[in-house]
């Protein structure tokens, strides 16, 4: 897969794995797993990006002792799914096209 059309699939994933509730990194990843294999490097380089583009908002809280790190969608990373799920029909026409040939 082309690598910026796979940077741009795992930046919607991760949005959408945070869509409904607010959640943090081991979380999320445990949440994709059915769909997609992630590194914690990767996923933490997913979110920083997703952060500096105001998709994402982080916020620290206690859990057991220790700091964990909270993220919570923002409107503009549910603007983004929607643009995406645009695109991804637009693509899909595209495959079936490639596909059918």
């Amino acid at each position: 897969m082309d690598a910026q059309l796979r940077r741009g699939v795992l930046d919607v994933c991760v949005l959408a794995a945070i869509k409904n509730e607010d959640s943090y990194g081991y979380k999320i990843i445990k949440d994709l797993r059915p769909v997609l294999e992630l590194s914690e490097s990767t996923l933490y380089t997913i979110l920083k990006r997703l952060e500096e583009a105001k998709m994402l908002v982080v916020r620290s809280a206690e859990f057991e002792g220790r700091l964990r790190k909270y993220y919570h969608i923002t409107p503009l990373g549910l603007k983004r799914i929607e643009e995406f799920k645009s695109e991804w029909r637009e693509l899909s026409s595209i495959y079936s096209f490639i596909v059918e040939a």
